[in-house]
């Protein structure tokens, strides 16, 4: 490291990728296309030519483009006939739309213990909360880093529950060397603006190799439209569609996500390395080829520190105009949980894990004199905390 080191603002960035003039000229073409005489905006084509390769790029037989991973999560509980009287079993370390989606269809959440090393939902807990109601399994690939998937395929085998992954944060991200959005029952994908790859602001997608679920889950994000000689409606749907530009924009993007993700993965091993005697962090794990980069979540280590989180985040942002977001609250922290009935006990790692996380600010801009800066803020963060603890 350098041995004098410039001051920088470093703010949590709202934009994951890289938008660039491709995707500026994408919309621009489908604006222009679809406002002149003959124009429209209802996006068949695009839908379909976004969905066939999104479908390949992430391992799947089968895509359905949606306008957030919430309403995909949705959607994927609605055809699994989630509903009163059932349970599904997810992580508390999540962003609350992986549990809403349950309770949303009248089901109660069952929250498991996650694994200590990976942060992703932990099977073996998971094995120790299926009941006679379990209607479905939900992991969660955290930050970038898949889940357990085989495991999950034997627990699902094993006791007939299916599972849908969360996936927002698993674009372009492998398990043993394949793509992860053919596995399970579904992956429900989120192409949010803080995410590696973005459509305009919102939109997500269900990837599934199984082409009756794939119909189930469009029909309802679809108003229940059956296309043919004669319109029909078949069961009560919604209006969860992306738009016309957003699935052009996607297609450009998806091209890119690839070298997205491996920019921001470059720029996470290299700020570990800076970070790798920093005895009061943990830092994050699986940082090879197939993890997805979405987020860099370090760990304050309560066990060898007496400095919090709280303390650090806003340290780092009143002396050294960094900033930092934490990924995620406890799900049952939420107020709206308070009046939900569900099941949090026998998740102590999760607990201590939700104190502890910090997401730092790591882009596909990050320069190297960045990552230096924020390796050096931590650590005099850290030295002049101590000594007022």
């Amino acid at each position: 490291m350098k041995s004098a080191i410039q001051r920088r603002a470093l703010p949590f960035p709202m934009l994951g990728g890289s938008f660039e003039q491709d995707d500026i000229e994408a919309a621009r073409a489908v604006l222009e296309a679809a406002t002149g005489p003959k124009g429209e905006f209802f996006p068949a084509s695009e839908e379909t030519e976004f969905q066939q390769a999104f479908a390949h790029h992430e391992g799947a037989e089968c895509c359905v483009a949606v306008n957030s991973c919430g309403t995909a999560l949705d959607l994927c509980m609605m055809a699994l006939g989630v509903g009163p009287g059932d349970e599904v079993i997810t992580t508390p370390l999540t962003f609350i739309c992986t549990a809403t989606c349950a309770t949303a269809r009248g089901a109660r959440v069952i929250f498991s213990d996650i694994d200590p090393h990976t942060l992703c939902l932990d099977p073996k807990a998971v094995e120790g909360k299926i009941s006679s109601r379990t209607k479905a399994i939900i992991p969660v690939h955290f930050a970038g880093l898949t889940a357990d998937i085989d495991a999950f395929e034997r627990i699902s085998a094993a006791s007939g529950v299916p599972v849908v992954y969360d996936s927002a944060h698993a674009v372009g991200a492998l398990s043993k060397g394949r793509p992860v959005g053919g596995r399970g029952q579904a992956s429900c994908y989120s192409f949010q603006s803080n995410k590696n790859m973005t459509t305009l602001g919102e939109g997500g997608a269900v990837t599934t190799n199984n082409p009756d679920f794939a119909e189930q889950v469009r029909l309802r994000k679809t108003f229940g439209y059956v296309y043919g000689p004669q319109l029909r409606i078949t069961t009560v749907g919604f209006n969860y569609r992306m738009t016309k530009p957003q699935l052009a924009v996607g297609r450009t993007q998806l091209a890119k996500v690839d070298r997205v993700n491996a920019q921001k993965r470059a720029a996470m091993r290299r700020l570990s390395e800076m970070l790798a005697g920093v005895e009061e962090i943990i830092l994050p794990a699986g940082l090879d080829e197939e993890h997805a980069a979405h987020l860099y979540v370090v760990r304050v280590d309560s066990s060898r520190t007496p400095v919090c989180r709280d303390a650090l985040r806003e340290h780092l942002k009143r002396e050294h105009q960094i900033g930092t977001a934490i990924h995620y609250p406890a799900v049952w922290s939420w107020e709206v949980f308070k009046g939900l009935d569900h099941d949090r006990r026998d998740c102590p790692v999760a607990e201590r894990a939700c104190n502890e996380i910090l997401s730092l600010p790591v882009t596909t801009w990050s320069t190297q004199e960045d990552l230096e800066y924020l390796a050096w803020a931590l650590k005099q963060s850290f030295a002049t905390l101590r000594h007022s603890s």
